[in-house]
């Protein structure tokens, strides 16, 4: 996602910091790399001519000219814009109510039953909500077995009654989750075309029976700038509070990330980042502007890591590290810890200036990781706490245990030595950064 925008952008900047002052002639070179990057992104033409007019305009500004560093301040106007183009303030769902409702909506296809497994799943863990799915797409069964599979998956109550009326079957729904203490409802709608009056009234009327706190747009965002149609369309129609993009972490360009809140007004609130249940993330206008200019997104990181990880066993593994005392089964430890974070290649992208030092390319093998942790649980407690005392014998039960060779047991082995020796040399205060 965004990352041919990203060099074309960073080619652009680093033209101007090439300049002395921004004059008409060289800001124009600079302003058709740019309009050229977010075309090919597929941001629409529209926003692509007003962005690009108001960066040059106030690239030509006097504040500019009196500047003695017109790139950084060339980068400043980029920022600056692209966060109107998204909204500049992250939008917050509206969750005020006991319970409170969100309701989700969209075409056929666009990821709204596996979205709502996403949002039950982040609202318990992130807000320790206490969520409830509503079946309410009465046209697919195959997609109230969807809906309760990802229930039984997750642990969360899932309302159906088959395929009776939708409207009955949310406001029963609702009124079963009032009666048993559920303080978050997510309502799955039946697929529709914006422009099918029968079925956009079947939602007008949920919307009027429960009230929903959130009516919320789950867009497939592999669509490109149709969605900029689907959206108004349904906006029109019903009083969208905003939009989820999908698939993002897929073929897609991003365009309509920066096309669908400035041409429609609604705001986007979550992206879908993987297909896996934790693959939904809260969308920040100001870490996804920090991305695309190449800067990277260290918060999300953060926030990644305090999710998933344990921060007592974190700290008692780094004062281990710092006493020199970490054993194999410490590092069995940190390898699940680190399991949980996701495809850490993921993570790498994250990282600022990721693509100039070419980890935006870099595959690991999750294969590895299960090498390692096989190796390492085929031994027994006193080995991976003296793993000194593993020779011949012991390294070829470890490896016919773990499915693997006596050589990938040595070079683990190995590498946990000479880690072991840094760690050493670290308390000792003797170890040098080599560069």
């Amino acid at each position: 996602m965004f990352e041919s925008l990203t060099e074309k952008l960073e080619n652009a900047i680093g033209k101007i910091k090439g300049y002395g002052t921004i004059t008409e002639d060289n800001i124009k070179d600079a302003m058709r790399d740019v309009r050229l990057a977010l075309l090919e992104a597929d941001v629409n033409y529209k926003v692509v001519k007003e962005f690009t007019n108001k960066v040059k305009e106030k690239a030509l500004g006097e504040e500019v000219k009196k500047s003695l560093k017109p790139g950084e301040v060339f980068l400043k106007i980029l920022k600056d814009e692209l966060l109107n183009l998204l909204g500049n303030d992250k939008a917050e769902l509206i969750l005020n109510d006991n319970p409170s409702i969100i309701m989700l909506v969209g075409l056929q296809g666009s990821g709204k039953t596996t979205t709502i497994g996403k949002l039950g799943n982040l609202f318990r863990k992130k807000k320790a909500k206490k969520p409830m799915f509503i079946a309410a797409d009465v046209y697919r069964p195959a997609a109230i077995e969807q809906l309760k599979t990802l229930g039984r998956e997750l642990n969360i109550e899932v309302y159906d009654e088959g395929q009776g009326d939708a409207i009955q079957i949310v406001k029963n729904g609702v009124n079963h989750a009032k009666e048993s203490g559920y303080d978050l409802v997510l309502i799955d709608t039946a697929g529709r075309l914006h422009v099918d009056d029968e079925l956009m009234n079947e939602l007008k009327n949920i919307n009027e029976k429960v009230k929903p706190n959130e009516i919320i747009l789950v867009i497939d965002a592999m669509i490109g700038q149709d969605a900029i149609n689907v959206i108004t369309g349904f906006n029109d129609k019903l009083p969208l509070t905003g939009t989820i993009l999908t698939k993002m972490d897929g073929d897609t360009k991003g365009g309509v990330a920066l096309s669908a809140k400035h041409l429609t007004g609604v705001p986007i609130k979550f992206i879908g980042t993987s297909e896996k249940l934790d693959g939904l993330d809260e969308f920040n206008p100001e870490r996804m502007v920090s991305r695309i200019l190449g800067n990277g997104d260290i918060m999300s990181i953060i926030e990644k890591a305090e999710s998933v990880i344990d921060e007592k066993e974190a700290l008692s593994t780094a004062k281990k590290i710092q006493a020199g005392k970490m054993d194999l089964e410490d590092f069995l430890s940190q390898l699940k810890q680190i399991k949980k974070l996701g495809p850490l290649e993921n993570l790498l992208k994250l990282l600022p200036g990721a693509r100039k030092m070419g980890l935006n390319n870099i595959n690991i093998d999750p294969k590895q990781f299960a090498r390692l942790e096989a190796i390492i649980s085929s031994m027994t407690i006193k080995e991976r706490k003296h793993p000194e005392i593993i020779k011949a014998s012991r390294k070829q039960r470890i490896a016919n245990g773990s499915g693997t060779t006596v050589q990938e047991v040595n070079k683990l082995l190995t590498q946990f030595e000479q880690m072991q020796k840094m760690m050493k040399m670290m308390k000792n205060g003797n170890f040098k950064m080599p560069f």
